[in-house]
């Protein structure tokens, strides 16, 4: 068989996104392998939100030109696909700039990957228009095997694209207007990944909870009225789903983490700011306080909420008192963990054309701060799980014999002793210790949900 090697940047759909794609091309005659060096396919699944995106991905092109290189004078052919968000935002710069790129193709069009992979040589093409068709209609269905392969937890999107057109973002223009996958699609996935011994989902999408796909009694269905339904698949122990706006966290969606156990007491939802102008001129179209009190309503319905969340600091105009703002919003509502960044502008948004960006010395000086801030959060939240018992979701062997390797409700890595569990199970687990990164613990007493 001809081998793929598919690296993938940034956010959880891009990980989704590429084993599709490994899916799909396991089909045209292609295995997956880790090795560059040995891939007939390399395909670099880009993902846009991060600085410098662009330039990060023309680099890895430099090295992947000159493996082609090293290959074609060995007699071997091998294929360049540059895919995701910079391949919709770049498009025919890419095959400009990087001469051993064969395909450039967006993240609404990978499924004609093979058509586009059949194209001679000197038909270099560009594939990032936004298709009238649905891609998820043209996707195979993964092997059982594939899917036992990539473990006991994972990825379902159900909603792709933003309508929110935050000014810093560029998702409405590389991954296009919010649409949502009919519910039946949905469970028919669900249901296969359970089938195959899936115990863990997370839904996602760019703005996952204004999901309003289409329900097989004909109404529009929202997130909470789904999740009710996943929860009933056998098998399925717990769902998550992420990323959220804070705009959309209806009164339904909130009940669900209050009536499901499925759904595990762990959100995901960006705040971005705590400065009420800052987040104005986002166009976040939520203030500090109603992101306070929507807290208070998730957390009344959900006492052990850990809550999740990202920050931009340094957004062009902040004050020195406007980020303070954010500090304080951080100390009044307490994050368990947290992703924050400096701001970097995005060609094409709105913010990037503030005259008044701020210095990069203030911006990293306002991170550091920050960062401690919320680190100091993290480590104070997973301490406070000592002594605590939670259930495990077992995942894979520990790092040394006898000990296994799992999942706290809220995302933390625990390891514990134990040579008569296997991946899959959910045990109740005691915590004994926490380190830097992951919880220590013993079995408390068998867990009542078994392997399925």
């Amino acid at each position: 068989m001809k081998k793929v090697f598919v690296k993938s940047y940034g956010c959880q759909m891009n990980v989704y996104d590429a084993e599709r794609m490994a899916d799909m091309l396991a089909s045209e005659g292609y295995s997956e392998t880790k090795a560059m060096e040995e891939a007939d396919l390399v395909i670099l699944n880009t993902c846009h939100i991060r600085e410098k995106a662009a330039e990060k991905v023309y680099s890895e092109l430099g090295r992947v030109r000159e493996l082609k290189n090293e290959r074609e004078a060995a007699g071997y052919e091998t294929k360049v696909v540059v895919a995701g968000c910079v391949a919709q935002a770049e498009g025919k710069e890419i095959l400009r700039r990087a001469p051993a790129v064969d395909v450039v193709v967006g993240p609404q069009n990978y499924h004609n990957l093979p058509s586009l992979l059949k194209k001679p040589r000197s038909e270099r093409v560009v594939d990032t228009e936004f298709p009238v068709e649905d891609k998820f209609d043209h996707l195979p269905k993964p092997s059982k095997a594939a899917i036992r392969n990539r473990g006991v937890s994972a990825f379902l999107t159900i909603q792709e694209g933003c309508d929110k057109f935050c000014t810093f973002c560029v998702v409405p223009y590389t991954r296009g207007a919010e649409v949502s996958r009919p519910v039946a699609k949905i469970l028919d996935e669900a249901l296969r990944l359970a089938d195959a011994g899936v115990r863990e989902l997370t839904l996602i999408g760019q703005n996952v909870n204004a999901y309003h796909g289409e329900g097989p009694d004909g109404a529009v269905w929202s997130l909470g009225r789904l999740l009710h339904r996943l929860a009933e698949i056998p098998g399925i122990a717990r769902l998550r789903y992420m990323t959220s706006h804070p705009r959309d966290m209806d009164d339904e969606l909130i009940a669900a983490h209050r009536d499901l156990p499925a759904v595990m007491p762990y959100l995901h939802l960006p705040v971005q700011s705590g400065s009420d102008r800052i987040l104005d001129a986002m166009n976040r179209r939520h203030t500090g306080d109603e992101y306070r009190r929507l807290i208070e309503r998730i957390r009344k319905a959900q006492p052990n909420l850990a809550l999740s969340s990202d920050f931009i600091v340094g957004f062009p105009g902040e004050t020195d008192a406007e980020f303070e703002d954010t500090m304080r919003l951080v100390s009044d509502v307490g994050f368990a963990s947290s992703f924050s960044f400096k701001y970097s502008p995005r060609p094409g948004t709105p913010a990037a054309d503030i005259e008044t960006q701020v210095s990069e010395a203030v911006k990293a000086e306002r991170l550091a701060r920050l960062q401690n801030l919320l680190e100091m959060q993290r480590q104070a939240f997973n301490h406070g799980t000592v002594g605590q018992t939670l259930d495990v979701l077992l995942e894979k062997p520990g790092r040394h014999p006898g000990q296994m390797a799992g999942k706290s409700p809220y995302l933390q890595p625990v390891q514990f002793e134990s040579d008569r569990h296997a991946v899959g199970e959910i045990v109740t687990v005691r915590i004994i210790g926490a380190g830097s990164n992951s919880l220590f613990g013993e079995i408390s007493e068998p867990g009542n949900q078994a392997a399925a």
